[in-house]
């Protein structure tokens, strides 16, 4: 592997330390990562298109601030790729659906303008799951992204946020954005060796985002290092009049933060009751990362959950169809249009869902809150695996099973943040991820809990083998 092609998968602290010596300019960044777009988007499918010239005129100009003394912190120079679901200004959108035209976007989501306002580079749109609705990371039109971590079995990515993490485990992007309504950062982060961030919802704006659930979306980062994310949400957070949810978000540095120390706080691990949910390969890794808190000084804590994930994953599942048919239904009603099947079914079976029956949810909803704010009283975080299984061959995918959403949708339930991070592999050398979770607004506590534990390890500084631009000259 040249010095070029491994710089391409460096975290944005390593890529900083570069661009600050000198060692390393943003043109050059951008231009390896464009060289592996070209080279392996045909097999990864990260991106749904990707902006050259708009990347190298950023990069370039990045690289002239930069020289002029303009620093507009870690971001700045920094490729990120974004999730087709964020409106950028003249450019397409599809929401992962060819069942309309992809629509030219007349505005920029306020998360994205955020980022370019912090100086990072914007490299293109990457695939989702149709209008997010999946957390295996397929879709049946627009085609499925492939897990990096097999070069030769195309592996579920996980998602829906699919694309974004296989941009940057890829080594096609520094680091990316993407949505979490029920998972779809975290899944996909952890089935492919990144950290992913579950935002507390409205900590960032959503506006300018095709939502499929407003009761449960969030918009989070997916990077290589804990400490990547926390300076990409220290530059997306903070008050948005334009959504209502975020108008009061609070103003925090999550990097700041980082550092602190760890040792005492009481940590909550899954129940007994639901490790027999997780598979072995798993578990193995889970509790080895679990052996790694408790050497920094943490104390680990099991009890009971007061709503076991599984009633958490049927409620949000709930609300998640009910709105999503609410916002999509008239669409995919329609049968002279194609939609990825599985997902239609998904939307569809919200129309079931009436009135009362959405109010009963919304009640159980807070109910399962109020009681999950009584159990946390004697803990500062939880630590649970953040999938039950590791990444299947494309053929052993089970659209009908719901394995990925058991430690998913419960902190979207529960108006929780979270922060996925790589802790192992399993079986079958498929990455294994760990998740922090906390209260509302607690995303300081849970980085820096994660950031601990990647000081210690070094699961994150792994990459996936048989994507070196050096192995595959094409004549």
């Amino acid at each position: 592997m040249n010095i070029m092609d491994r710089t391409a998968s460096h975290s944005i602290g390593q890529l900083q330390q570069a661009l600050a010596s000198g060692a390393l300019t943003s043109e050059s960044l951008v231009c390896a990562q464009l060289e592996r777009i070209e080279r392996f988007n045909g097999q990864l499918n990260a991106y749904v298109e990707a902006y050259p010239q708009r990347a190298l005129g950023a990069a370039i100009a990045a690289d002239r601030q930069r020289a002029a003394g303009i620093n507009l912190g870690p971001l700045h120079g920094i490729p990120i790729a974004i999730k087709d679901l964020f409106e950028i200004d003249g450019k397409a959108i599809t929401g992962g659906s060819l069942a309309q035209k992809p629509r030219i976007s007349r505005l920029t989501a306020t998360a994205v303008q955020r980022l370019e306002r912090a100086g990072a580079i914007i490299m293109g749109k990457t695939h989702t799951v149709e209008f997010a609705f999946g957390g295996w990371g397929t879709n049946a039109v627009m085609g499925t992204p492939w897990n990096p971590w097999d070069a030769d079995v195309h592996r579920a990515p996980g998602g829906s946020s699919s694309g974004s993490a296989v941009a940057v485990a890829g080594g096609l992007a520094s680091a990316a954005l993407g949505t979490d309504t029920g998972g779809s950062v975290r899944i996909p982060a952890g089935m492919c060796g990144l950290v992913g961030l579950k935002t507390t919802r409205g900590l960032i704006s959503r506006h300018g985002l095709i939502e499929l659930c407003p009761s449960l979306d969030s918009v989070g980062p997916i990077t290589h290092t804990v400490e990547d994310a926390a300076w990409m949400l220290d530059a997306l957070l903070g008050p948005d009049p334009l959504d209502p949810v975020s108008t009061k978000s609070p103003v925090f540095s999550a990097a700041a933060g980082l550092n602190l120390p760890v040792a005492g706080l009481r940590i909550w691990v899954l129940p007994q009751t639901e490790r027999v949910h997780i598979a072995p390969g798993v578990l193995a890794a889970y509790d080895q990362g679990l052996e790694q808190l408790a050497a920094l000084g943490m104390h680990l804590v099991e009890q009971p959950l007061p709503t076991s994930l599984e009633q958490c994953m049927r409620v949000a599942g709930g609300l998640m169809s009910a709105e999503g048919y609410a916002s999509l239904g008239s669409l995919f009603e329609r049968d002279d249009l194609r939609f990825d099947p599985h997902v239609q079914r998904r939307v569809l079976s919200g129309r079931a869902i009436d009135a009362a029956a959405y109010i009963h949810l919304h009640n159980q909803r807070r109910v399962a809150r109020q009681a999950m704010d009584e159990a946390m009283s004697n803990v500062d975080a939880c630590a649970f695996p953040t999938n039950a299984i590791g990444s299947v061959p494309l053929s052993q995918v089970d659209e009908y099973g719901t394995p990925l959403a058991l430690l998913g949708r419960f902190a979207n339930l529960l108006n929780l943040c979270s922060v996925a991070l790589p802790v192992g592999f399993d079986e079958q050398r498929m990455p294994v991820s760990m998740q922090i979770v906390g209260r509302a607004f607690a995303e300081t506590l849970v980085l820096r809990i994660a950031h601990a534990y990647q000081q210690v390890s070094d699961w994150h500084q792994l990459r996936p083998a048989g994507w070196d631009l050096s192995d595959r000259v094409v004549a």
